[in-house]
């Protein structure tokens, strides 16, 4: 009887995502920007990830740690795009239970890992500006190997037993999601069941995983600040704080976007605000990382200059191949 009960309860097979609500007359509109923005988001990041791994003059930690980054971006930002511009381009919002937990998954590890891969960066840069002289011995080869596959381990991890207990849900009721990807506190407001304990089993997940490397990232700027400001010469400070400046710009806007977005009060009014935000935190800093790295950076603006001569000069020379043949 009570399995009964159960199966019962779980009627809901499929969630509806209502996205930014029924606006038929911008809707190819909003398909197109958003395919303009993927499209450069996955080939800004695969190109920065493909510069790292062809030129050698990329291989040192900091670029390591930033083509693992791209790498990630490029996967973070296609777990929720191509979904988004599949409702835009059909119009049908409807997710299928299974979907909407498996982009809740890659979401929720995805955006852990980068939580730890900003930390790391922010480890590197802390080493190469406030002990320059231990910078070789401790940022080798094998940590940063270490410190690269802990991201990735660590993000799975907290996510796999998160959705563990997200699954012991149930839905019975209303299943309209009102944003454009599966939120994990909207879901949990849809359930029928008690959720007090994913609710503090999130807490704890985030404070245990999501909170170290943040106060990691804050630490380690604290520091860089303090030393810069302890340099003489102006010329000095400058070139420091060059050295860090892209990633300090990517962490303002990663973390001061989610922090703003979960430190606003729950209110209907607010909801169209907050889902402003989850897109620049979701798919803007995406977007952006490649341009952010690529103008600010003089090594990565010399690859790119490299790879654009090399494919010129083999163009060139094939064609004065086929003349002379």
């Amino acid at each position: 009887m009570a399995d009964r009960n159960w199966r019962n309860q779980t009627a809901v097979t499929e969630f509806i995502l209502l996205g930014f609500g029924d606006l038929p007359d911008l809707q190819i509109l909003h398909f197109l920007i958003f395919l303009v923005i993927y499209m450069a988001t996955v080939s800004g990041n695969m190109l920065i990830t493909a510069l790292v791994v062809a030129d050698q003059h990329l291989h040192t930690p900091m670029y390591f740690f930033l083509g693992n980054l791209s790498c990630l971006e490029t996967c973070y930002t296609s777990t929720l795009l191509p979904r988004m511009l599949a409702i835009l381009l059909t119009g049908d919002k409807a997710i299928s239970f299974s979907g909407c937990f498996s982009q809740l998954y890659f979401f929720c590890a995805l955006a852990g890992m980068e939580c730890y891969l900003l930390a790391a960066m922010s480890y590197d840069r802390y080493l190469a500006i406030c002990k320059p002289l231990h910078y070789s011995a401790h940022m080798n080869t094998k940590f940063c190997l270490q410190l690269a596959a802990g991201s990735w381990i660590n993000g799975s991890l907290a996510t796999s037993i998160f959705i563990l207990f997200m699954s012991q849900l149930i839905f019975c009721g209303p299943n309209e999601i009102d944003h454009f990807y599966c939120d994990p506190v909207l879901l949990m407001e849809l359930s029928c069941s008690d959720t007090h304990l994913s609710i503090l089993v999130n807490f704890i997940l985030v404070s245990i995983f999501t909170l170290p490397p943040f106060l990691l990232t804050l630490t380690s700027y604290v520091f860089i600040l303090a030393t810069i400001l302890r340099i003489p010469s102006t010329t000095g400070r400058q070139k420091a704080f060059s050295t860090c400046s892209s990633h300090l710009t990517v962490v303002t806007i990663f973390y001061g976007t989610i922090i703003i977005f979960y430190m606003l009060p729950k209110r209907d009014t607010l909801r169209d605000l907050k889902k402003v935000l989850s897109l620049c935190f979701t798919v803007l800093t995406p977007l952006v990382n490649p341009l952010i790295y690529s103008l600010r950076n003089r090594e990565v603006r010399e690859a790119l200059s490299k790879a654009v001569s090399k494919c010129g000069f083999h163009k060139n020379m094939q064609r004065l191949t086929r003349v002379t043949r």
